[in-house]
């Protein structure tokens, strides 16, 4: 059985996803700190890098936020088409021109917002993205049939000029998605409509995205999930200690070997050990044993931890191909329980593996 849980105090709020007693996503926002990651707003662009092709946005937060040229250049299929890589971002934009922006990464004590032109508003079946018409269906809708009827379906609905994402829950909808579709669009032409004056110069906050509880009630509509509110809910249901060990450092496995997770402003680095296992047999199986054991544990503190970003993960060295391969194809299956994108890279030269996820929301650190 699954559960969600929501606890709200006037601290913060803290979202609990359980599955059969067992804590596998946790997530908290403090009530003080002003999240702006899906924030949209009309920016002013300051000052021009031309060595780095990017630009500082003011958008009226406490540093100015950063762009780089790719995400001013209109949104391309990757998989079709590539950038004119003689352009210059002196030719695309100036300095006191206004320009419409959405924040993708939030600012930190160092460093301003990043941002983008590239808007992406997320509702229950589609993430619209206005003004391209690129349609691209979630990696996890496995059925090419199923992937067409969606494409043909969502592109009959958009508004000429919009593109879409279309979601995991999308998957055998029809009335649904196309009254989605229809509320999305509507809330997007609101924003414009309400929010953006020619004649003001000044930076200006258009929309501000939901908070986490927001977000987790909207993706979780359609599954079988009980969902269960209450301000002590997580001692009633026995997770607090659970929720403790998420800040730890150093997972043991249940073969004796541990992992350690180290998270860096520039990716997390997640080591694996043998620790007490000697294992009975070869040092070939114990070392592909511990590996397995380890991989599956990955997995599942990716996604407990909502760990985003590039992940770099050192294993036991493994002599043998085969032995890596199976480790490679564990770690792909593990991560399809994700809700969210993860992208394996295999095995770098220094027999590092690399992957990436996207994080669902963002942690307090």
């Amino acid at each position: 059985m699954t559960e969600l849980l929501i606890q709200e105090n006037q601290e913060k709020k803290q979202i609990a996803l359980v599955e059969n007693g067992k804590l596998i996503e946790y997530y908290e926002e403090d009530n003080k700190t002003n999240r702006r990651e899906g924030n949209i707003y009309i920016g002013i662009v300051k000052d021009i890098i031309k060595g780095m092709q990017a630009a500082f946005v003011d958008i009226g937060t406490e540093k100015n936020s950063f762009i780089h040229l790719k995400d001013i250049l209109p949104k391309i299929d990757e998989t079709k088409e590539t950038q004119d890589e003689n352009i210059k971002i002196s030719d695309i934009i100036k300095p006191n021109q206004k320009l419409l922006v959405q924040i993708k990464k939030d600012s930190n004590e160092k460093k301003g917002a990043r941002v983008s032109t590239h808007i992406n508003l997320p509702s229950k079946y589609i993430v619209l993205m206005p003004n391209t018409e690129i349609i691209t269906v979630s990696q996890k809708i496995e059925s090419e049939e199923e992937q067409k009827r969606l494409v043909k379906l969502v592109k009959e609905n958009l508004e000429q000029g919009n593109g879409a994402i279309i979601r995991t829950s999308a998957q055998g909808k029809e009335k649904e998605i196309i009254e989605d579709i229809k509320n999305i669009q509507n809330k997007w032409n609101k924003i414009i409509e309400t929010g953006i004056n020619p004649n003001q110069n000044n930076p200006k906050l258009l929309y501000k995205s939901e908070d986490i509880i927001d977000k987790m009630l909207m993706d979780m509509t359609d599954k079988e999930i009980s969902i269960k509110r209450g301000k002590d809910i997580f001692n009633t249901y026995g997770i607090n200690k659970q929720i403790e060990k998420i800040q730890n450092r150093k997972i043991w496995l249940k073969c004796g070997g541990f992992i350690t997770i180290d998270k860096t402003e520039a990716l997390t680095a997640i080591d694996v050990n043998t620790g007490k296992y000697t294992g009975n047999k070869s040092l070939r199986q114990t070392i592909l044993r511990v590996n397995q054991e380890a991989t599956i544990e990955i997995a599942k503190q990716l996604r407990l931890r909502d760990i985003g970003g590039i992940i770099i993960i050192d294993y036991i060295d493994m002599k043998n191909q085969e032995d890596r391969e199976k480790v490679e194809e564990l770690l792909k299956e593990e991560l399809k329980k994700d809700r969210t994108k993860t992208q394996v890279e295999g095995f770098t030269k220094l027999d590092l593996m690399e992957m990436t996820r996207k994080h669902i929301c963002s942690h307090k650190e």
